[in-house]
């Protein structure tokens, strides 16, 4: 088996990424059928988009801490089981709302966030149970491959939903069959959660119930300059630069003056770029901070070139890069967040990343939803990139700098030292 594939020689992994290719291709004709019924609903209102979006993503920021511990505790099969059904029921809810021509704007927003609840539970439960499924010379390998799964659903959802969106009728009634679709996508990641062999898991020891775990994993962060470093790079990116739903949305509608079809394959075009990537970060070996760093700016700087965009068909040309960009640096900074991280701690500092990455979008989303209401939907790009630029080369100053002061001190032993500079010069 070909080195880039090698994750799919455990049967366990097999079932694993066939369930959340169903379920991840569900998940992208929602997001594209979500955001066009809000438009619909709010009559091109990019603020209502980025309040959507926000709210979906508000859950990993308030939860994320304990829902890592919950992952932590928990036997992570069941876990991932019990937040795919939870995910399911505000989909069909909304569909169901939808196509019976009874959806309100607040309606989505109230399910919207729901959904993020179930999400929060999911998402470290999710990182994490990679480890319990391949061997520890594979979990390189396995991310990678997962991402490759998450942008293949993202390159056949986003299309599938425009098309079907526009075969009936691109009305409310069709994002809510849309949307359906995705509700019931959710039963095969709970049936191949089933079928997996236990006898072939590496399943972690549960955490013991005990006063201050939250705490003790972000003292344990805290003393990591390495993993704080990457959660500082995802903060910029997810704050200010992966905000591409709303972002297309914008520019297909306003700048553009497209419908659902070109909306949905700019979705494509992008997860063309992301799958590449993917594919890449697969057959990786070893991933340095350096990756992480300059695919970041590189991707804040394709984002800012994005917004210039004088048609829509260079606008499409640029998806491409712009996903193989943001894929190159999310892959790369989970898959350090994870090689790096004791076991037992794993949970809870995944999901102290996540709610850095994923939940800065709560506060990102609506404040880029306002640029573009003030300013014009293509400073969501430029702005975006730009600030995502000026974040990345900050914290990437400020860690080097540490470094320095604490070589001149003389305060690592021998071989911390080396460590250390050996860190600083991977950049």
């Amino acid at each position: 088996m070909s080195p880039t594939f090698r994750s799919l020689a455990h049967p366990n992994y097999r079932r694993y990424a066939a369930g959340n290719l169903i379920s991840n291709t569900g998940t992208w004709m929602q997001r594209v059928a979500q955001d066009w019924l809000v438009l619909l609903l709010a009559t091109n209102d990019a603020a209502a988009i980025g309040i959507t979006t926000g709210l979906q993503f508000l859950p990993f920021l308030l939860l994320s801490p304990f829902a890592g511990l919950v992952a932590d505790r928990m036997p992570k099969r069941r876990l991932l089981q019990l937040t795919n059904i939870g995910m399911a029921a505000p989909a069909v809810v909304l569909g169901l709302l939808a196509v019976t021509g009874t959806a309100q704007l607040w309606h989505v927003y109230v399910l919207a966030f729901l959904l993020g609840v179930a999400s929060a539970f999911d998402a470290p439960a999710r990182q994490s149970f990679v480890s319990e499924i391949v061997d520890a010379d594979d979990l390189s390998n396995a991310v990678g491959l997962n991402s490759a799964g998450f942008n293949a659903a993202r390159l056949i959802g986003p299309a599938v939903a425009g098309l079907s969106i526009a075969a009936l009728g691109s009305g409310v009634q069709a994002t809510g069959a849309v949307i359906l679709l995705n509700g019931l996508s959710y039963a095969a990641p709970v049936w191949c959660l089933a079928a997996m062999d236990p006898r072939l898991l590496h399943v972690a020891t549960p955490v013991g119930r005990s006063p201050g775990q939250i705490r003790e994993a972000v003292a344990y962060v805290r003393g990591r300059p390495d993993l704080l470093l990457i959660m500082g790079v995802v903060l910029f990116a997810g704050m200010f630069g992966l905000n591409f739903q709303m972002t297309s949305a914008l520019m297909a509608t306003e700048v553009f003056d497209k419908g659902s079809t070109e909306f949905g394959l700019l979705g494509t075009f992008l997860a063309v770029g992301s799958l590449g990537g993917a594919l890449v970060a697969a057959g990786r070996v070893r991933v340095r901070h350096r990756l992480v760093v300059g695919a970041a700016l590189t991707f804040g700087a394709v984002e800012v070139v994005a917004g210039l965009a004088p048609a829509y068909w260079v606008y499409a040309l640029l998806c491409p890069v712009l996903g193989l960009t943001a894929l190159t640096m999310m892959t790369s900074a989970n898959t350090f967040m994870q090689m790096n991280t004791d076991d037992g701690m794993r949970g809870r500092v995944m999901a102290l990343y996540l709610m850095i990455f994923i939940g800065s979008t709560p506060i990102g989303a609506p404040l880029m939803g306002w640029v573009g209401e003030v300013l014009g939907a293509r400073w969501t790009l430029i702005g975006g990139g730009a600030a995502t630029m000026v974040g990345v080369a900050a914290t990437s100053a400020v860690y080097l700098l540490h470094h320095r002061r604490t070589l001149a001190r003389g305060g690592p032993a021998a071989g911390d030292r080396d460590e250390a500079q050996a860190a600083a010069a991977a950049f």
